[in-house]
């Protein structure tokens, strides 16, 4: 690990001049109303995260340098000098990353791989002063016992300015079970808390909750005596003995808690055990009872999370999302005083989300986010006493005066009378009549959902460039309720992509879309929709793009990191179609006589969870039929594309191929 100490690299002196200029609320941006450049999208975001020092005295910021890994700057607030450049070594980037007292931060390490995935964790957490002094290595090799672990915090432990809680497992046991203990910051050394009496197994992690003096209370995971349930296990108090409250298939979405309540013996969380969509939730620790808090019947809810002492505290609210993006507060919060400022801000940033990042210790000075499908994210500092807010800083100034294609929701209906929610978005400043279309199905396909809260920017790529851009939430999608997803499980290649169909069919009978001019284009389960839905309709979709995409349901048995765990291959029995003649016919590379569009393949060759033999076979298969194929593969790349000239070719190449078969001038 290595730190940079008040003066440093070019890059830095250039960050620390911007940074500057952002807290004095000047704008850093392209010209205003010019559209980005292919350049300008791929770049990844300067800032990433921005949080306060418990007193107020620092900003600490995660921002990514030239080389790719991500660092953490730290500004002092008062004399607006840069303290700090901190960075990983090697590959490594800045994790997560908080303020454990107001002098010292503890970060974590991770490697960061393909686009579709969440990074690493390496285990190693480090703690060290806001002035990039006194690093003290709190896990790993280098840390006072040196043992090859992986660990996370659990708790920060706002009352201990020197301790927190974390959890830790050996990684050269099989299936270890998770130890606790409180660290000490400036020494490393550790306090044994207990054991967990869960293990932490390729089928799933532990999630730990803990009370308001860092007890851990309540405990969710992998059930000892059968890896097919997921076990919730609590006690009263550290002196009593862990105790099992109930079990699960782990498929199902259950009860998920999230924080206690101000009640000691209940916890609030996201619970389907008693409604089709996500409520939020009040359990009882003692009886396992449930009561319902809020719920939607069309739609899940998310927590909205009130402060203690500058932390997450107790749930205050729930957003969700149909048409729009819309919060609702609960009465009788802990805080009314919080929750009069949170309607406030909301308020203040219409059909956007917000969320609090971090705040002082009083929880009178707050650093929020704000961003959605329409503005990327930005950062603000409000002073809750003052009322006042201040501009910090977009993730990605370069976009904030930029000329933004624009998302907005639609709604049509399925051919059996299925509501279906999409995301439309159309070129800048010309009529939307007769348009050519790109549709655009996500990647999962269960549990994951096209929002008005994302800046996606493939859509806005593609709109940048005179292609209107449908993101249909087909049946099997997440985020509105268990009947609609699982209406999707084994209906990959048939009523979902009809959903996809029927929504193209509907932009074409509202005069939006152009019918000669449609291509599809995903990644991951959204590239294989793209085939099959140009195998499906081979006479609508003119040409067909495949990222990162499955193409043969029965390889998915066999390779990439789904089928390596029990709970994977219990997964793909539920979602995938029955093996034999209903599997092939969903299969597209069983099905290539009925193709007719041209496909452009690209994947990456670091691609674990789908690997490059699916685009392999499917581009032999091709070939041998001499159908059009055009090919991209890059070595270093995983699921999806980290680097931004990766991406800027990735772009420029399909631009060009969608250019050749609806653009303007496309025969």
């Amino acid at each position: 690990m290595s730190s940079t100490h008040k003066t440093g690299m070019g890059w830095l002196a250039l960050l620390t001049s911007c940074f500057l200029f952002l807290l004095q609320n000047l704008a850093y941006a392209s010209d205003t109303g010019s559209a980005p450049s292919l350049q300008d999208y791929a770049r990844h975001a300067q800032f990433i995260n921005i949080k306060i020092s418990p007193q107020g005295d620092y900003l600490a910021a995660s921002t990514r340098g030239d080389d790719g890994n991500v660092r953490l700057v730290v500004l002092n607030m008062e004399t607006r000098e840069v303290m700090s450049s901190i960075a990983g070594h090697r590959e490594d980037s800045i994790g997560s990353f908080d303020w454990a007292n107001n002098e010292r931060l503890v970060i974590s390490l991770v490697r960061e791989v393909g686009a579709f995935e969440a990074p690493i964790m390496t285990g190693e957490i480090f703690a060290i002063n806001a002035d990039g002094s006194r690093r003290q290595a709190l896990t790993g090799p280098n840390s006072p016992d040196q043992n090859y672990v992986m660990a996370e915090v659990f708790d920060w432990l706002p009352d201990d300015p020197n301790g927190i809680m974390i959890y830790e497992f050996s990684l050269r046991r099989a299936e270890p079970f998770l130890q606790v203990s409180r660290v000490l910051l400036n020494s490393g050394r550790k306090i044994p808390a207990g054991r967990i009496p869960l293990r932490y197994s390729r089928e799933g992690g532990v999630q730990i909750i803990s009370d308001d003096q860092g007890v851990p209370r309540v405990v969710v995971g992998v059930d000892p005596d059968d890896n097919s349930k997921r076990l919730t296990m609590v006690r009263a108090s550290e002196d009593d003995e862990w105790e099992r409250l109930r079990s699960q298939d782990d498929l199902d979405f259950g009860f998920v808690p999230l924080a206690f309540s101000n009640d000691p013996n209940k916890v609030v969380g996201l619970s389907r055990t008693q409604t089709n969509t996500t409520a939020i939730s009040l359990m009882d620790l003692q009886t396992g009872e449930e009561e319902i808090l809020a719920s939607h019947p069309d739609t899940d809810l998310m927590p909205l999370m009130g402060l203690k002492d500058g932390k997450p505290h107790d749930v205050i609210g729930a957003a969700y999302e149909l048409d729009a993006l819309e919060t609702v507060f609960f009465s009788g919060s802990g805080d009314e005083a919080f929750v009069q400022t949170a309607m406030g801000l909301q308020n203040a940033f219409p059909n956007q989300t917000l969320l609090v990042t971090s705040a002082t210790s009083d929880n009178q000075t707050l650093v929020i986010r704000v961003g959605s499908a329409n503005q990327n994210d930005t950062f603000y500092l409000y002073n809750r006493e003052e009322n006042h807010l201040a501009h910090l800083s977009a993730a990605a100034p370069w976009l904030s005066d930029a000329l933004i294609p624009q998302t907005r929701s639609i709604v049509y209906e399925a051919r059996d009378g299925l509501e279906i929610h999409a995301l439309l978005t159309v070129p800048p400043g010309i009529d939307e009549e007769n348009l050519p279309l790109i549709m655009l199905p996500h990647g999962g396909p269960h549990g994951v959902r096209d929002s008005l809260t994302t800046f996606d920017r493939d859509a806005k790529v593609f709109a940048s460039n005179g292609y209107a851009v449908l993101q249909p939430n087909f049946r099997g999608s997440g985020g509105f309720g268990d009947s609609f997803e699982q209406a999707g499980y084994r209906n990959w290649g048939t009523s979902m992509i009809d959903d996809m169909t029927d929504g193209v069919q509907h932009l074409v009978d509202e005069g939006i879309v152009d019918q000669q001019r449609v291509c599809a284009y995903g990644g991951s389960y959204g590239g294989y929709a793209a085939l099959q839905s140009a195998i499906r309709e081979p006479d609508l979709y003119k040409c067909t793009v495949g990222f990162v995409g499955v193409f043969d349901l029965d390889l998915m048995l066999e390779e990439g990191d789904i089928p390596e765990r029990e709970s994977g291959l219990r997964y793909l029995a539920q979602v995938l179609p029955p093996e034999g003649e209903e599997r092939d016919a969903q299969s597209p590379i069983r099905n290539l006589d009925k193709l007719k569009a041209p496909v452009f393949l690209i994947h990456g060759a670091e691609d674990f969870r789908v690997p490059q033999i699916q685009a392999d076979n499917l581009k032999a298969a091709l070939e041998a039929r001499d159908h059009p194929v055009e090919w991209m593969v890059k070595r270093t790349e995983g699921h999806g594309f980290l680097n931004p000239d990766n991406n800027v070719e990735r772009w420029e190449r399909m631009l060009e191929f969608f250019d050749r078969y609806i653009g303007e001038d496309a025969d």
